[in-house]
């Protein structure tokens, strides 16, 4: 069937109830994009890998032994749910619907109400809650489409594999396809490819071979200027660097116009570091008459925020502004900075350049653990507050709507967000990214209210996403990611630039001290040493060693250094870990370096009046051992005890190369009180060489708990209703 033919029959249709109208619509559908179609149905479920009406069981807690229907289902691909809206005036029109003013609908067209938002709302969180319903041999699918059927299918996509983390694809501008917009061909083929190749449209593939593109260039500009300069010195100046290119290319300075100065400059080396340093006091400049760039032949935004004050530029020959001239011409804003910090401080450590490529953690395994730490509470709130939404707009209530619609963007605009050891920022940004994906789902919902009033509504901002560094070059770079990573998500929800200063102090990394911070242990004087006299001879002290205080946050997550307890004298040095341990005495002196971050974690968690919802963090996967569980053991069996609420024992965190096998670790997300969890397993592993590898889990609801079996056995076991009798909880 030719698209017109079938635009001809399907726009528009009327009347008759989906179940007989939907499998002929996906099955017309299928021969336009050149798929097959689906399967008949097999006797034996687990042979339904591409089949209308896919059954899944209710769960035992539901009262019912009837079977569920997927609409249309494709292994590893979709999970489909369909509906068919009513046109107004017809006999099984949507209650309340109205026509929007202008729209035709002798034409086809169909109205987009508040009624038929929530029917396609409640579509879509029927088929996520069917991916947790799928046999364990059906991984969680990377996409969820909903389709109401003669209108619009919306495609939402989750690459982490988890089934957790479904958003509008590829964002919220353009994740509906209109029936009319399969005339493009683009999008026509976005369609096709959800059906045959749904991985090839991560966007994270392209992402990481940019950011790694550019990476390799950035080092290749500091060995140059590290021959002549101070390294720390050069590193600032190519932060500088990094950031004009992205203000260029999101229009923050003029487009193209700092990309064409370096390219002016190839023939005239000479100039490239008076005008990059004139360019750079301008954008500093909080005086609006002296920020106009004559370079530019205009005025420029103010950016402040400390990056641009006094700036220094270095001058470059000819071959090292060529590299930096095609790092420019990069789009920058697909540049990942959640894999770009990490790339960035091993370009500019001369020691680690040749392990460049193996140093960064796929994007996937960072997300895999936010989501289930941050993101995954954050949205079971706001389904609650949807329908109180939906609940109040069906009194004929939007006053009341719209103040809670607002009233959650409040509560998302003062939440923290902390990483007490957050090197580069990953974490922070891959936060502030979802964070800001959902909080553009709130500022649709106040526009579908038809609020048109935001004034001092404000935004999710980079003071909510906290950050303690002991590496002071990490710390500022961090600073950086989280800073081109709120502009990045900025301009994907909100239309115009961000207010003046563009860049704001808002010490949120290591409280904007510029200065190293210890996340496990502080001293008077810190980070300093004392020296005193004992029997005569001189020794190195750490004067009144404690804890230091962590940032008040309503969520932590984040990776601590990977440090086993046999290491950590040669490491960190016999003096320092005897300071630590003493400052630590809950702690025994077999538990890993990490250890130190989950027990502080898991205190603050269980404190009266904690503001504290959840924590996850990354371990080594030695935490399953006894020696490392005995600090885990002591707040699983507390009196006021936390649950593990997600556990993977053993995950791999680095990218594998031809030098270096994958670090292996493990993930815990812990809330305070009693509660089941999700224990997943690695059931499959493939591609860990390359930016997107790829696993599947077996996931089992479960409650983790201890027994004793004698003196100095305890194993850790989990209680899974869902899976047969007890697994013992081990790699």
């Amino acid at each position: 069937m030719d698209i017109e033919t079938f635009l001809d029959k399907w726009l528009g249709k009327e009347g008759g109830a989906e179940r007989a109208n939907y499998q002929m619509f996906l099955s017309e559908l299928c021969d336009v994009l050149g798929v097959a179609r689906p399967n008949p149905a097999h006797g034996t479920n687990n042979m339904n890998d591409y089949v209308f009406e896919r059954g899944v069981k209710r769960r035992e807690s539901e009262g019912a032994n009837s079977t569920l229907r997927i609409d249309l289902y494709k292994k590893g691909c979709f999970i489909l749910e369909a509906k068919q809206s009513r046109l107004p005036g017809g006999d099984k029109a949507i209650p309340f619907q109205t026509t929007l003013p202008g729209l035709d609908l002798a034409a086809g067209g169909r109205s987009k109400t508040r009624k038929w938002d929530a029917m396609m709302d409640n579509a879509r969180k029927q088929a996520e809650d069917y991916v947790f319903r799928l046999e364990a041999s059906q991984p969680a699918p990377p996409f969820i489409l909903v389709c109401d059927v003669g209108n619009c299918i919306e495609l939402y996509a989750d690459f982490s594999g988890t089934g957790r983390a479904y958003s509008p694809f590829p964002e919220r501008k353009s994740y509906r396809i209109d029936l009319e917009d399969l005339r493009d061909d683009r999008k026509l083929e976005r369609l096709a490819k959800i059906w045959t190749d749904p991985d090839s449209l991560n966007p994270a593939r392209e992402t990481a071979r940019v950011t790694r593109n550019i990476a390799d260039r950035l080092a290749a500009i500091s060995l140059r200027l590290e021959q002549n300069h101070d390294a720390q010195e050069v590193a600032h100046f190519l932060m500088r660097c990094i950031f004009t290119m992205f203000a260029e290319d999101v229009d923050l300075l003029p487009t193209g116009k700092f990309t064409t100065l370096i390219e002016e400059c190839l023939d005239h080396p000479d100039s490239f570091a008076p005008l990059l340093q004139d360019l750079w006091a301008r954008m500093d400049e909080p005086n609006y008459d002296k920020r106009f760039y004559s370079a530019f032949k205009q005025h420029l935004l103010h950016f402040n925020g400390n990056l641009f004050k006094d700036a220094k530029a270095f001058a470059m020959d000819r071959e090292a502004i060529g590299e930096l001239l095609a790092a420019a011409k990069a789009d920058w804003t697909q540049v990942d900075p959640a894999i770009f910090g990490s790339l960035l401080e091993h370009a500019l450590d001369e020691a680690e350049r040749s392990k460049l490529g193996a140093h960064y953690t796929p994007r996937a395994y960072v997300e895999r653990l936010v989501q289930a730490t941050v993101m995954q509470p954050l949205r079971q709130d706001w389904v609650a507050q949807q329908q109180s939404i939906q609940d109040a707009m069906e009194m004929g209530d939007r006053a009341s709507a719209v103040a809670l619609a607002k009233q959650f963007h409040t509560e998302l605009c003062s939440l923290r967000i902390l990483d007490p050891a957050c090197g580069t920022g990953n974490f922070l940004y891959v936060s502030l990214e979802l964070l800001k994906g959902l909080e553009g789902e709130v500022l649709e919902m106040l526009a579908r209210l038809g609020e048109s009033d935001m004034i001092g509504l404000g935004e999710v901002d980079p003071h909510q996403f906290l950050g303690l560094e002991l590496n002071p070059r990490a710390a500022a770079i961090a600073e950086l990611v989280v800073w081109i990573g709120y502009l990045q998500q900025h301009y994907r929800t909100h239309s115009g630039h961000p207010a003046e200063p563009i860049l704001q102090a808002f010490e949120n990394i290591n409280g904007g001290r510029g200065k190293a911070v210890d996340a496990v242990l502080t001293w008077d004087g810190f980070p300093n040493l004392a020296v005193e006299r004992v029997d005569g001879k001189a020794q190195i002290t750490r004067p009144n060693p404690r804890r230091p205080v962590w940032p008040e946050a309503d969520f932590i997550v984040g990776n601590p250094p990977f440090i086993g307890a046999a290491e950590m004298r040669r490491e960190l040095g016999d003096d320092y870990v005897t300071t630590l341990r003493k400052a630590h005495p809950q702690i025994n002196d077999s538990a890993d370096y990490v250890m130190f971050w989950w027990d502080r974690a898991a205190e603050i968690l269980t404190a009266k009046n904690t503001p504290l919802r959840r924590f996850g963090l990354i371990t080594t996967n030695s935490i399953t051992q006894v020696f490392q569980r005995k600090v885990t053991e002591r707040h699983l069996n507390a009196k006021a005890p936390l649950s593990l609420i997600m556990a993977i024992a053993d995950h791999p965190w680095t990218k594998v190369d031809d030098d270096n096998a994958a670090v292996r670790i493990a993930m815990t997300v812990a809330q305070a009180g009693s509660h089941e969890g999700h224990c997943l397993t690695i059931i499959s592993e493939a591609e860990l060489n390359t930016d997107e590898p790829k696993l599947e889990f077996l996931h089992a609801v479960c409650t983790l708990f201890t027994l004793n079996h004698g003196p100095g056995v305890h194993m850790v076991y989990t209680k899974a209703p869902l899976c047969t009798g007890y697994r013992e909880f081990s790699p």
